[in-house]
């Protein structure tokens, strides 16, 4: 009976949750209680130990970095640049609005992986002027709360930097496996976006030329002044994590520092903002370890109590195949996302799956990356759904609950496909790794 004692705390931990008790001090309190029913007095070092772990793990140092990034960037001015540059060579296009959304969203994610300070600025600058032209409300609510949560899976991810020390895989590793999959997910928006408003003009209609349009020459000279001090910055940030010219956290100081010269260079530094953006990326880091710490815990008594060999010989007796195997943890992660935050999930099933994945034969580079794209439909499925909450907070009131959760089921099934299209090329995540393994 003791053997299956471990798996009596995702229950119980779920059912705090579910009674309104913090999911941080949930998971803490279920440690605390099966740790003394398994371990007695014992567990006190145990958790001593993985305090400690947290505390000196030099990779989650970049987690503030990054937070503070993206809240320096959303003073920046840096979106009303990137729109401006984008939104010149696709406004004759069908959908040409929501186009331009999802590559600004695209851009900030490869800037920051903070997706609450995407959506809200991408948000409060692209709204007011698709409702002008008379775009659909569920497409504009799909395109802002599915661009602005691809920072899951474009690096550099906040999420893949709290994954990476959880599966034991390297952060770096994680991020070159994200590359494509990424670019896959946002080139499908994209695609659906062009072939929906060719279809149905209404949804998403062409702006009609006007009267100092642009002249081609004015365009490239617009697109150069806006466009190459991001691009400096996400270079200096994701291409010096790629080249392997510096480590996660490395590189997380040098965007921190990008963003605040960003910020100076378009005049909108201000000593108020900064300490704003300082005050913000206390509190976010601090919710984010609180509950790391939290989930930490969890997973050393479930694991220490046999857990995980608990859940082999489950699966032995099963007789699933590996295949099999997958696909239950893959739903188990989604289902979970209906109901769960994009941390808690990670904290709770990482370490829980991520063993008998490779015991399964699976390559764990890739499992992570599925991983993420699981998380990824956590943030537009309801009723969680943070995408949706984000949304909520910009949005005017002629947008509804009902819109948003209209717009964003096709995009929920693009991500699902995304996961396909993983599934069946592996390659898509393990050559770039492998590549860039060797280039070092």
């Amino acid at each position: 009976m003791t053997d299956y004692l471990p798996f009596m705390m995702l229950p119980v931990a779920f059912v705090l949750m579910f009674l309104g008790v913090q999911v941080a001090f949930s998971m803490m309190l279920t440690a605390v209680l099966f740790g003394l029913a398994i371990f007695g007095d014992r567990v006190v070092h145990q958790f001593v130990e993985k305090v400690e772990d947290i505390s000196s793990n030099f990779v989650f140092a970049a987690v503030p970095l990054f937070v503070f990034m993206g809240a320096m960037l959303e003073k920046s001015g840096i979106a009303d640049k990137l729109f401006e540059a984008i939104h010149i060579w696709t406004r004759r296009l069908p959908g040409g609005l929501a186009l331009a959304t999802v590559l600004m969203c695209i851009f900030f994610a490869a800037s920051s992986g903070v997706i609450g300070a995407t959506e809200s600025v991408v948000g409060l600058l692209t709204i007011p002027i698709m409702l002008r032209y008379g775009y659909s409300k569920p497409l504009i609510s799909g395109t802002i709360c599915a661009g602005g949560s691809l920072g899951t899976i474009i690096p550099p991810s906040v999420v893949a930097v709290v994954m990476g020390p959880l599966a034991n895989q390297s952060v770096g590793d994680l991020m070159y496996g994200m590359v494509f999959p990424g670019l896959i997910m946002g080139g499908l928006y994209l695609a659906y976006i062009l072939v929906l408003c060719t279809v149905k003009p209404s949804m998403g209609p062409r702006i009609p030329p006007e009267p100092g349009d642009p002249t081609l020459a004015q365009k490239l000279w617009i697109t150069t002044r806006n466009m190459v001090p991001p691009v400096i910055m996400i270079f200096a940030v994701l291409g010096s994590i790629l080249l392997g010219w510096a480590s996660p956290t490395e590189a997380a100081a040098i965007g921190a520092a990008s963003s605040v010269l960003l910020t100076m260079l378009y005049g909108h530094f201000t000593l108020n903002g900064l300490y704003e953006a300082l005050l913000k990326t206390v509190l976010i880091t601090t919710m984010i370890m609180t509950v790391l710490m939290a989930g930490t815990l969890f997973t050393g008594v479930f694991i220490g109590g046999g857990g995980i060999n608990t859940a082999n010989q489950l699966i032995a007796d099963m007789q699933l195949t590996p295949w099999m195997l997958l696909g239950l943890m893959m739903l188990i992660i989604f289902v979970a996302g209906f109901f769960l935050d994009w941390i808690s999930i990670v904290l709770i099933f990482v370490p829980l799956f991520t063993p008998l994945a490779v015991g399964a034969g699976f390559n764990p580079v890739w499992f992570c990356v599925l991983f993420l794209v699981m998380i990824q439909t956590s943030y537009l499925t309801p009723p969680m759904a943070p995408a949706i909450f984000y949304l909520r907070a910009v949005a005017p009131p002629e947008i509804t609950i009902r819109h948003m959760y209209l717009g964003v089921v096709p995009f929920i099934a693009l991500q699902v496909f995304t996961l396909g299209i993983v599934v069946a090329f592996p390659t898509l995540v393990t050559w770039l790794p492998t590549v860039m393994l060797n280039f070092r």
